[in-house]
């Protein structure tokens, strides 16, 4: 039942933004440069979804999914109400207010754990079964659902832009890409949701495909904390 997927991937996004890894991410106090670090390994983290997101297109083989996944990627790759550019673009124009340009996007290298976390993505999104990959990625995508966050805090976006407002008094409208998915990936959350139980029934692969999903998650945010605070 929806319910019973809604609650199953639930708590376990809510447990993911409880955990040590996140508490030590939020924890850092903003610089200049701690943001140039998060915001370049975040374009990174982006550009690795736009490819779980196509291997899932290409992998799966239920027409009415298909279209589902091909609306959410044309709502991020080209044009919602939110961007005519694709969501990339909101990272590139929220860059400029901490000084970055599109080149420094265009050079910036993965750190190690960012590497680690993008392969094991890419590997579930491409070699494993398209439902389990799919439950994988809509599991780290709930991480910005405000309406099942809002009494930790809210999602990872809206957390992001809250720390961006305390440490350097930006507003929401000047931050476009936090404050687009501060309520972007309440929309694509629901879109899968009423599929699941069609095309899902391997229910126990699919929820292991979003624990390790969801463990490498943990696993990018606690690199970009160690980095954070080894900068100024």
């Amino acid at each position: 039942m929806t319910a019973d997927w809604e609650m199953a991937i639930g708590a376990r996004v809510r447990a993911t933004m409880v955990s040590a890894e996140l508490v030590r991410y939020f924890a850092v106090k903003m610089t200049p440069a701690r943001a140039r670090i998060a915001l370049l390994q975040l374009s990174l983290f982006v550009s690795c979804r736009r490819d779980c997101w196509a291997n899932l297109i290409a992998n799966c083989d239920a027409a009415p999914m298909r279209q589902r996944l091909m609306e959410h990627e044309y709502d991020k790759v080209v044009e919602d109400e939110l961007s005519s550019k694709g969501h990339y673009d909101l990272l590139i124009r929220q860059g400029a207010l901490i000084g970055l340009s599109a080149d420094d996007f265009a050079k910036v290298q993965p750190l190690r754990t960012s590497m680690a976390t993008f392969y094991g993505w890419k590997w579930i999104a491409r070699e494993g079964a398209w439902q389990d990959g799919l439950i994988a990625m809509m599991a780290t995508e709930w991480v910005n659902d405000d309406r099942r966050l809002m009494d930790q805090g809210g999602g990872l976006s809206r957390r992001d832009g809250l720390r961006w407002i305390r440490d350097f008094g930006h507003k929401w409208e000047e931050m476009p890409n936090f404050a687009a998915h501060a309520v972007a990936d309440e929309k694509h959350s629901d879109l899968f949701v009423p599929l699941l139980d069609k095309f899902i029934s391997n229910r126990e692969s699919a929820l292991k495909a979003a624990d390790d999903a969801l463990a490498l998650f943990k696993l990018y945010h606690l690199g970009v904390a160690e980095e954070m605070e080894r900068s100024d």
